[in-house]
């Protein structure tokens, strides 16, 4: 260990400075609660957490033990008025560059140049100004002189003009051939793990020179105004093709959800969604440090830029439903007490308040629908996954789709009553929302939970498991490295282009796939529950599969009744706990009335010592005269809700029977909490070890098993404890004996429980098949008609959508050329996978038992821009009004110099490299204190 990372290490642990103060409650993680073991560190999949932590809890401590180094602080403000300027000059001229990006395009389709420099070496110079710089390729960087026509607004119009875009919005000295932006743009879409650094690293490596902080930077710049003329192509289009309504993304993306055909069949669930909340998407708040070492006020450069989405929720948006608390719930279709709550950080409104106080958005909150199109995105910001965030994303759903959805959410038994109670509820109500639970989750809720929001159970679900978000969030989170120090602008557009590249080119081109393998697996279930199925319901003696259906409700009744006592027998043993109570205090009274006549004849003690005792019995005097009087209140109240004339003494038939009730309570209760347990485990290993579940699914339940295993041994002591204070005393159970029951008949346990469900047809483990199965093949038969329904929509989709934009662009064509080619790009976009969306359809049309059909329907939508209507498109041109001319001289805006660009690089990569060796610190730190601890482990035994 060095000294430098000794002395680091010091710093950590002796500056009570650097350590959040455990007795403030300010909302944020405490990383002290780590230190000490009381709380476990929250990582993410991403990770990274910790060297973000370990970095911001230092914050100076790298500044004076590395000043050594020459690292020169950065003047905020110089560097905020450069880059405010900077992107002001280039969002001016941003119209200008966007008419000659159209006009760039549509040269290079016709003319089929391979690269810039082909186009430059064969081209001859017309006349005009010329302009000298140094222009970079993928694979090639030379010093050229460009040509400035006299039709060109500004310079950097006439360099994007000829393929190139500039790295400062007057007198550029460097541009980046939009082909190798467009090289990066698709690798990182594909791979975002590449970051700009690694690319320009790399393409340093090809042009054989030596890589510079500065070259990042400006190739940072180039791409971000790439990225802003794309966006306004695409706005161009959309409004050419009267699409660019707010809602209209969300209307359309799925076509399979949302393309609604003329007379075709109603289905239970207009769309089925999935949501969930990520915490791997974080990103750092940048705060200074106050005289006193505590953090101050954001030190964040202010860009000037502003993105903005469809996609994206806003937080004045969701922050409305700040005020919407869970509470408790009237609904008889949910339990009033949520037993799943200790189960679920999410639902702990305690946990969820906390964030880590280095962050600013500590994660992203993603709907997408079943099959995987990115719906609405909202930033978690400086908190956990609050309720608010659902709730926004419901009430934007339900603006958008009206009636008729389903979503899925890990927490839905938790979220129905919060939603029922919100200022959502009513709305929610009338328009038929369904919370759900998710199938990958679902084996981690309670048993009673599952009957009502488990996927297995809801009819009109078909056989969708609701778990869309964890295949989402398994691809996002390759977004994490790149995005945890980028400003709230990048990170934004870069989550933004991430779920747009990924609905267009994997989501929509694996969508008839998606059908496909759902079709055969519904074909497989009803296969298999046809010649399974008879055989098993003759082996139990049932003729009707309608009893599955008594059975189910059978069981959710006997589950409700484990969760409350009889409202009679509480009464009862309230009113006679009351009376034990106020002849408790009645003794205590006359015992205290003695002791006070008693002291206050004795006077062989000194004056002080009798005031001291006269004043103690009188104190105990008036408390259990209090006592009494309020034991007196209660019991006269409970008299009169029970409608006691005479009150209860011990030789009553109603006192003794109260009484065996209440020495039986906690009998009962632990008994019935041990057997809810147990029944839950032993039905969930049945599914576990059923043919058909899954593996990843098989060992999320193992999960949950052991979860609840915990609980059941909790419970198993406190049941012994309280069967050995029984008279007679009842029967004791040992752990080995729970955890080897397989079955409820092998229980006997139960039969000693207020109803003996050992032999109810249902508790069998045969029977469970049996109805597991009928379950399933309902789901399966509703999953056939909604993908008959699904694939003739996706049919009629690519019929409508290609016929309209082919139309649209050949009326573009004598209209704007370099528009028309635009739009021809667009519809490139989706069209490259409809050849083989309409093979994989034919597949499915072959399938044994394919009901559907293929032959294209016609859609219930014929407004202004849909597929189905009338193309009318609306010429759109770019206004090059009031655009700045260049003026090369104005002292206004300078052109950034390397060591400017080299300012904004250093400070990230120095903090890098500290924070990394202090990393390494305290894993050793940690692996030390790991053996030691080890170490007394085995000197205790």
């Amino acid at each position: 260990m060095t000294i430098d990372e000794r002395r680091t290490l010091e710093a950590l642990r002796d500056d009570p400075a650097l350590l959040p103060s455990s007795e403030e409650d300010t909302g944020d993680f405490n990383f002290g609660d780590v230190w000490n073991g009381t709380e476990s560190l929250p990582i993410s999949h991403a990770g990274g957490e910790f060297s973000d932590l370990a970095r911001d809890v230092l914050g100076d401590v790298w500044k004076i033990q590395n000043g050594t180094r020459g690292v020169r602080r950065v003047d905020n403000r110089t560097r905020r008025d450069r880059v405010l300027r900077r992107n002001e000059a280039f969002t001016k001229q941003i119209p200008a560059m966007t008419d000659a990006y159209l006009g760039w395009s549509l040269e290079k389709s016709k003319m089929g140049h391979r690269s810039f420099f082909d186009q430059f070496h064969n081209e001859e110079l017309d006349e005009g100004s010329e302009w000298a710089m140094t222009v970079i390729d993928a694979f090639f960087a030379e010093k050229v002189i460009l040509k400035i026509s006299s039709t060109d607004h500004t310079v950097a119009s006439a360099l994007v003009r000829q393929g190139v875009l500039p790295c400062s919005p007057i007198s550029p000295v460097v541009g980046i051939t939009i082909e190798a932006l467009e090289l990066y743009r698709v690798a990182h879409l594909r791979s975002p793990h590449l970051s700009v650094q690694a690319f320009v690293k790399t393409m340093s490596d090809l042009h054989g020179v030596e890589f510079h902080r500065h070259l990042s930077r400006q190739f940072s710049i180039a791409f971000d105004l790439y990225l802003q003329i794309r966006r306004c192509v695409a706005a161009m289009v959309a409004k050419a093709l009267q699409r660019d309504s707010p809602n209209w993304r969300l209307k359309h993306g799925c076509p399979a959800c949302s393309y609604v055909l003329a007379n075709e069949e109603q289905l239970t669930f207009k769309m089925l969604y999935a949501m969930d909340g990520n915490d791997s998407l974080k990103r750092v708040l940048r705060r200074s440090l106050d005289d006193d070492d505590t953090l101050g006020i954001s030190s964040e450069l202010p860009t000037g830029q502003i993105f903005t989405s469809d996609r994206y929720l806003s937080r004045t948006f969701v922050d409305q439903f700040i005020r919407d608390l869970p509470s408790a719930t009237g609904d008889e279709s949910t339990p009033a007490d949520n037993g799943c709550e200790g189960r679920w950080k999410n639902m702990d409104d305690t946990k969820t308040k906390k964030a880590w106080g280095i962050y600013d958005e500590t994660g992203v909150f993603v709907a997408v629908c079943c099959h995987g199109f990115c719906l609405l995105v909202a930033d978690m910001v400086q908190s956990g996954e609050l309720a608010k965030y659902p709730l926004a994303v419901v009430a934007r759903l339900l603006d958008v789709f009206d009636d008729g959805l389903g979503g899925g959410y890990d927490i839905g038994c938790q979220f129905k009553v919060t939603l029922d109670n919100s200022s959502l509820g009513p709305l929610v109500r009338s328009m038929n929302h369904t919370c759900l639970v998710g199938a990958f989750h679902g084996h981690a809720h309670r048993r009673l939970c599952q009957l009502f929001l488990l996927t297995t159970y809801i009819k009109g679900l078909g056989i969708e498991d609701l778990k869309t978000c964890e295949r989402t969030f398994s691809k996002s989170n390759s977004l994490a490295s790149s995005l945890r120090y980028a400003s709230v602008f990048h990170r934004q557009q870069a989550i933004d282009s991430y779920f747009e590249h990924n609905d267009d080119f994997e989501v929509y081109g694996n969508l008839s796939d998606f059908l496909h393998n759902n079709y055969k697996q519904a074909l497989d279930i009803l296969a298999n529950g046809n010649a399974v199925l008879p055989n098993m319901m003759r082996d139990l003696g049932v003729a009707d599969d309608t009893v599955f259906e008594r059975w189910l409700d059978e069981e959710k009744a006997y589950l409700k009744g484990l969760t409350r006592e009889p409202e009679e027998e509480t009464l009862q043993m309230e009113y006679w706990q009351k009376l034990v109570n106020m002849k408790a205090s009645s003794i205590a009274l006359d015992t205290a009335m003695a002791m006070f006549s008693m002291d206050s004849h004795h006077e062989t003690a000194s004056y002080d010592t009798q005031v001291r005792t006269t004043r103690k019995a009188e104190s105990t005097r008036r408390h259990v005269v209090e006592d009494y009087e309020r034991n007196l209140k209660l019991v006269q109240a409970l008299e009169c809700k029970l409608e006691v004339i005479t009150c209860w003494v011990p030789e009553d038939a109603e006192w003794q029977k109260a009484g065996r009730l209440v020495a039986n309570r906690r009998y009962q209760r632990a008994l019935d909490r041990l057997e809810g347990l147990v029944v839950a485990r032993i039905f969930e290993l049945t599914k576990m070890n059923r043919v058909g579940t899954g593996y990843k699914l098989r060992k999320h339940i193992v999960k949950a098993l052991q979860t609840r295993s915990v609980a059941i041994r909790s419970a198993l002591n406190t049941y012994n404890t309280v069967a050995t204070a029984m008279s007679p005393p009842r029967q004791m159970l040992k752990w080995e004996e729970v955890v080897d029951y397989a079955f409820l008949a092998d229980f006997d346990l139960l039969r000693n429980a207020r109803a003996d469900v050992s032999q109810v047809p249902w508790s069998t483990p045969g029977a469970r098949s049996a109805m597991d199965l009928y379950f399933k093949m309902c789901r399966a038969q509703e999953e056939i008609s909604r993908l008959n329904v699904e694939i003739r929509r996706l049919v009629t989709s690519i019929r409508d959508e290609d016929n309209y934009l082919r139309t649209c662009e050949d009326q573009l064509m004598f209209l704007s050329p370099a528009l028309a080619h635009q739009l021809a790009i667009h519809r490139n976009t989706r069209g490259r996978f409809n050849a083989r969306h309409l093979k994989r359809l034919h597949d499915i049309s072959t399938l044994p038992g394919f009901s559907g059909t293929l032959v294209p329907g016609l859609s219930a939508r014929m407004g202004l821009g849909e597929s189905a209507s009338v193309p009318d498109v609306i010429p759109v041109y770019v206004s090059t009004d009031n655009i700045p001319t260049d003026n090369p001289s104005s002292p206004v805006l300078r052109a950034d110099t390397h060591e400017d660009l080299d300012e904004e690089e250093r400070e990230d990569e120095i903090a890098e490299e500290v924070y990394r060796n202090l990393q390494d610190v305290l894993l050793v730190t940690d692996d030390f204190a790991r053996l030691e601890l080890n170490d007394n482990l085995v000197d205790l035994s």
